[in-house]
C-alpha cells in the first residue's frame, strides 16, 4: 500500500478538496475561517497551500460566516456546501447558533472548531472550560445536540473514518445537516502515513428515495377518496429540484398548492393553482382552501407551527394528513399517513398511478379577492411627504424595482411575515427566507452567500434596524470581497414585530421599541453613516418615491448599496393570517391581558 506523510490538517484539507458533486465540481465551495491559537498553526498552514482547491474566506464573526455558508447551500438547493473553522473557546461557541440554524433547516455545513490538546499536557489552555467532574468535556460538546454528526479528532488516523462519515451525512437527503469535527489543536499538526487511495477523487451522487409500495397504495387510496385536497409545498420541493414536477402534478390533477416560507416560489405567484402563502403569515386564499381541505398533502415540509396555524388551521373534521418527505421523522408528524420519498420521485410515482384522476380546482375568485385586498397596501402612496412609510409600501417599492433575476431575502422581525404574504415570486429561487430558526443577523451574511451561489442574480437583503444592530459586521466583508448586494434597512426604532406581539397578548409596550426601554439618552443611530463607514454606498430615503430612486441607482453600483428608510412600527397587513399559539398569562392586573387570555382559551379549545 502506497502512503503519503501529511499532518492531520493537511490530510483533512486534501481529502475535502477531492469530494466532488455529480456536476464535476468540489462539493465544498470553500471554507470560512477566523484563525486563533486553536487552528491557525495546523489547519491554517494546511489551507494556505490549498487555496486553489479549497478557497479560504475571512469574515468578522464566526456565526455570520456560517450564515453566509448556509445561505450559499440553501440557494444551491444543498447540491454544494461550505465549511467554517474557528479557534477553541468563544470562537467555537459563536458557531453553536449557526449549527442550530443548519440543523433546523436541514442544511449541510461542515464545522471544524479547534479543540483542547488531546495529550492534556498544557491543561488548562487559554479559553478552555474545565468540567470539575468530567475530564473529557470541552466547549465543543455544546455542538452535540445541534449536529447531525459529531466527532472529536484525537488521533490523526481517526479522520480515515470521520471524514467519510461527515460527507455521507452532508450529502444524505434524509440525514442532511451540520457536521461538527472538533479538531484537537495538537492533533492538527501531527503527521501520519496516509494511504494514497484515501485522497482519490470521489463523486457523491444525489440519492433519490423511492416510495414503499404499501405506503404508496395507502396514499393513493386516500387521494382518490378525497373531495377537497390541497398541497402544502415546503422547502423539500426546492431541494429535490421538484418545482416543475409539482406544477405538472397540480395541473394534471387539479389540486391547489399553498406555500410555506421555505417552499415559497415553488410555483410562480400568478399560477392559477398557486393559492399563496399558508398559515400564520398566510393569505386568505390559501388559508380558506386549507380550512376546507379533507386531504392535506405535505410535500417536503416539516409542518412548522407557522405553517399549520399551531395545528388549528386544518379545520375539516374529516381531514387526512399525508406527508411526502425523505425523512421518516418528518413524514410521520402528527399522525400523518407517510410516503417516505424524494419529492420529485414521489410526485412522479403518484401521478403515474393516478393517471387522469382529477379534482375541480378552487374558484379563481379567492385569489382575486386576496390581491384586491392587499395590492393597495403595497402601492406607491399618492402623498407620502408627511407620513412614515409602512413596511408594505417598502415591499411594494422593492417589488417594482425587481426583475426575473431578483432574489429577495430576509430572516427575522417584521419582514418575514409581510414578505410571505405580499412578495410575488416569479420563479424558483426568487425568495430566500431563513424562517426555520428565524435568526436575527442572518440577513447581510446570508445575502453574501446567495450572491456567491448565484453571481448572476440581483440579491436584495431586507432587514430591520434590530437585526442590523444584532449583526452587521459582514457588510465590511461584502465591501472587501466586492460582493454586489442591495440592502434595505427599515428603521422602526426597535423590535417592532415583537412589540406588536406583546400588544396583541394584552401586554403594555415595554422593552421592545427603543422609546419604551430604559435608556438614559434616546437612541440616535445614523445607519447611513454607519454603513458608509464600512465602505458601502449608503443613502437615506425619506419617502417611498426616494426609495424607488435609490433602488434604481443601486443597479449601477459595483459593491454593496444600502438604502435606509424610516418606517412606522405599528401597521401590519390586516388581511389573511391565522391564529398562532402564544401562551397568555392566566393571572394579570391588566384587563387587556385578561381579555387576551379569554380569547386565547377559545382558540385553544378549538384546536384541542
Amino acid at each position: 500500500m502506497k502512503t503519503i506523510r501529511l499532518t492531520a490538517a493537511q490530510a483533512m484539507v486534501r481529502y475535502l478538496g477531492k469530494q466532488m458533486t455529480e456536476d464535476g465540481v468540489p462539493f465544498l465551495a470553500g471554507i470560512w475561517a477566523i484563525f486563533g491559537h486553536g487552528n491557525v498553526s495546523g489547519l491554517g498552514e494546511a489551507l494556505y497551500h490549498a487555496q486553489d482547491t479549497l478557497p479560504t474566506y475571512r469574515g468578522h464573526n464566526e456565526q455570520s460566516m456560517a450564515h453566509a455558508a448556509l445561505a450559499y447551500t440553501k440557494q444551491q438547493a444543498r447540491r454544494r456546501a461550505m465549511a467554517v473553522t474557528s479557534s477553541i473557546g468563544p470562537g467555537a461557541t459563536n458557531l453553536v447558533t449557526a449549527a442550530a440554524l443548519a440543523h433546523i433547516n436541514r442544511l449541510p455545513l461542515l464545522i471544524i472548531p479547534g479543540d483542547i490538546f488531546s495529550t492534556r499536557g498544557p491543561d488548562p489552555v487559554l479559553q478552555q472550560v474545565e468540567d470539575f467532574n468530567d475530564g473529557t468535556i470541552s466547549v465543543n460538546d455544546c455542538f452535540k445536540p445541534v449536529s447531525r454528526y459529531f466527532d472529536r479528532i484525537q488521533r490523526p488516523e481517526q479522520l480515515l473514518l470521520a471524514l467519510p462519515r461527515a460527507m455521507a451525512t452532508m450529502t444524505d437527503p434524509a440525514d442532511c445537516g451540520p457536521v461538527t469535527l472538533a479538531f484537537c489543536q495538537d492533533v492538527q499538526s501531527e503527521a501520519y502515513d496516509w494511504p494514497e487511495s484515501f485522497f482519490e477523487e470521489k463523486v457523491w451522487y444525489q440519492r433519490r428515495i423511492r416510495p414503499d409500495s404499501g405506503e404508496l397504495s395507502r396514499v393513493l387510496d386516500a387521494i382518490r377518496a378525497a373531495k377537497k385536497p390541497v398541497i402544502v409545498a415546503g422547502g423539500g420541493v426546492h431541494y429535490s429540484g421538484a418545482c416543475d414536477t409539482l406544477q405538472s402534478f397540480a395541473e394534471k390533477h387539479g389540486i391547489p398548492v399553498v406555500e410555506t416560507q421555505a417552499g415559497k416560489s415553488a410555483l410562480p405567484w400568478d399560477h392559477p393553482l398557486n393559492m399563496g402563502p399558508v398559515g400564520v403569515t398566510g393569505s386568505a386564499s390559501a388559508n380558506t382552501v386549507c380550512e376546507d381541505a379533507d386531504l392535506v398533502l405535505g410535500v417536503g415540509t416539516r409542518f412548522q407551527d407557522f405553517t399549520t396555524g399551531s395545528w388549528a388551521l386544518f379545520k375539516n373534521p374529516d381531514r387526512q394528513l399525508v406527508s411526502i418527505n425523505v425523512a421518516a421523522y418528518d413524514a410521520m408528524k402528527h399522525g400523518a399517513m407517510p410516503l417516505q420519498s424524494d419529492a420529485m420521485v414521489g410526485l412522479e410515482v403518484l401521478t403515474a398511478a393516478l393517471a387522469d384522476f382529477a379534482f375541480t380546482a378552487p374558484s379563481d375568485q379567492l385569489k382575486a379577492d386576496w390581491f384586491a385586498a392587499v395590492d393597495p397596501l403595497t402601492a406607491a402612496p399618492k402623498d407620502d411627504v408627511n407620513a412614515l412609510p409602512t413596511d408594505q409600501q417598502v415591499i411594494g417599492a422593492v417589488q417594482r424595482a425587481s426583475t426575473e433575476d431578483t432574489v429577495v431575502m430576509c430572516a427575522a422581525g417584521t419582514m418575514p411575515g409581510e414578505l410571505h404574504k405580499l412578495w410575488k415570486s416569479p420563479r424558483p429561487g426568487a425568495y430566500h427566507m431563513e424562517y426555520g430558526y428565524s435568526c436575527m443577523g442572518y440577513e447581510i451574511a446570508g445575502a453574501i452567500g446567495i450572491k456567491m451561489a448565484e453571481p448572476e442574480r440581483d440579491v436584495v437583503c431586507m432587514l430591520g434596524d434590530g437585526s442590523y444592530m444584532m449583526m452587521n459586521s459582514e457588510l465590511a466583508t461584502a465591501v472587501t470581497m466586492g460582493v454586489k448586494i442591495t440592502i434595505v434597512i427599515t428603521d422602526n426604532r426597535g423590535f417592532g414585530c415583537i412589540n406588536r406581539l406583546q400588544m396583541s397578548t394584552g401586554g403594555a409596550e415595554f422593552n421592545n421599541l427603543l422609546d419604551h426601554a430604559y435608556h438614559v439618552k434616546p437612541a440616535e443611530i445614523d445607519f447611513v453613516q454607519h454603513t458608509a463607514s464600512m465602505g458601502a454606498t449608503s443613502v437615506k430615503a425619506a419617502t417611498v418615491a426616494e426609495l424607488e430612486d435609490a433602488l434604481a441607482k443601486a443597479k449601477q453600483a459595483t459593491g454593496p448599496f444600502v438604502v435606509v428608510i424610516d418606517t412606522d412600527p405599528y401597521p401590519s397587513t390586516p388581511d389573511g393570517g391565522h391564529w398562532w399559539d402564544v401562551a397568555v398569562p392566566e393571572v394579570s392586573e391588566r384587563p387587556e391581558v385578561n381579555e387576551a387570555r379569554a380569547n386565547y382559551l377559545k382558540q385553544l379549545a378549538y384546536r384541542n
